[in-house]
């Protein structure tokens, strides 16, 4: 409309100059022809201006013609999370403002059954120092079939519910201690912060759907390097890691993991040592009408060489999401413990309440107090976060 307006504005200016700089020779001729010869006039400046205007038209549409389909798809975004964070624990106390995570991401499909995206984070929020900028994920997906899709590039493990969900929907301040430990955020086997991301291809796909559409069970499977983002492979031994999960009503999925493979690492000498990954999990989620409960056990067998943690660790949480007003405000409460031994002398337990309140789908607001007893170091203290999260 603003295009179709701008024009004919441009018409009204060339006819009124037109009137101005010839208007005597035209009054004088109505004198003595009458009105035709301004007819005439009238009908020759329309007829050059609507030449004229339809020749823009046929350049636009040649123009618009010649950007591929793939171009329009490109879809960019991103989001930040602001934060403030204190505690009391003893000798250790904190008060602080942080970024806890900034991203930028490029989505597009170059075929009508392929998806592409590649997103790149500017700050770390997985372990302290992470905060150069980095390629997060770099993937390529076919999608032709529901029941079976291929995705090869740099990517979420499918490992639990939680891992592949997005920071800000995930609902608290933080990842759940165990998935952070257990899934390549900071993993116990000493790998560089991953985001619970790696390098690798993965199948996975929906089965048995009813009549509505909903389906029954979904799978997924994946090799990997082991090493986690932007590393090449180090032992030449792949990590195998799958899931399946079934729903058997729409909101509920009941799921187990499994993760098998290792972590390579170079010594000094040159000679390259396999520290063993092998996990599984439980894993158990209902979320329907803004309700949402969410619980998942994860155990692992191998220990890092260079930090001698011990061979074994679990960890499990329990969390509850309630609307008060629906889409709009929630009251939240999670139990979070990490054993990083597999005993109880090593466990540290988070106790979490809080609120958020969504302005709109884009800004929302996170409110969380914690009391955090650590076993091992015979410590309680207090946790208060608050986050102001936002996606453009």
């Amino acid at each position: 409309m603003a295009l179709f307006l701008a024009k004919k504005s441009k018409m009204c200016w060339k006819f009124f100059l037109f009137y101005y700089f010839c208007g005597e020779k035209i009054k004088k001729e109505m004198k003595m022809k009458n009105l035709l010869t301004l007819g005439l006039f009238a009908m020759a400046f329309v007829t050059t201006a609507q030449a004229e205007e339809q020749n823009v038209n046929n350049t636009t549409e040649k123009s618009a013609a010649e950007v591929p389909e793939w171009v329009k798809s490109i879809k960019l975004s991103g989001y930040g999370m602001v934060q403030y964070q204190g505690t009391d624990k003893e000798g250790d106390s904190e008060n602080t403002f942080n970024l806890r995570l900034v991203r930028f991401s490029a989505e597009a499909r170059p075929h009508k059954d392929f998806y592409a995206k590649a997103q790149m984070q500017v700050n770390g929020n997985t372990s302290e120092g992470a905060s150069a900028i980095r390629l997060v994920d770099l993937f390529g997906e076919w999608q032709k079939y529901k029941f079976l899709m291929v995705k090869a590039g740099q990517f979420k493990r499918p490992f639990t519910f939680e891992n592949p969900m997005h920071p800000i929907t995930q609902g608290f301040m933080s990842y759940s201690q165990n998935v952070s430990k257990l899934a390549g955020f900071s993993d116990r086997t000493g790998e560089q912060a991953s985001n619970g991301r790696d390098i690798g291809i993965q199948l996975q796909g929906d089965l048995l759907p009813d009549a509505s559409g909903h389906a029954w069970i979904h799978y997924q499977v994946g090799v990997f390097n082991g090493q986690g983002i932007n590393v090449k492979d180090v032992d030449n031994r792949k990590d195998l890691i799958g899931g399946l999960w079934v729903m058997p009503v729409a909101g509920l999925r009941i799921g187990a993991f499994g993760w098998t493979g290792s972590r390579g690492t170079k010594q000094d000498d040159g000679t390259v040592v396999s520290t063993p990954k092998n996990r599984y999990a439980i894993s158990a989620e209902y979320a329907k009408n803004d309700w949402t409960f969410r619980s998942e056990y994860i155990h692992s067998q191998g220990f890092d060489v260079a930090h001698k943690k011990g061979d074994k660790a679990d960890g499990v949480y329990a969390l509850c999401i309630a609307p008060v007003i629906q889409k709009k405000l929630h009251v939240k409460a999670r139990y979070d413990l990490y054993r990083d031994q597999k005993e109880w002398g090593s466990s540290k337990t988070f106790y979490e309440v809080g609120a958020d309140y969504v302005f709109t789908k884009n800004l929302q607001l996170n409110l969380e107090y914690a009391r955090v007893n650590e076993r091992a170091a015979n410590l309680n203290y207090n946790l208060v976060d608050v986050e102001l999260d936002f996606r453009f």
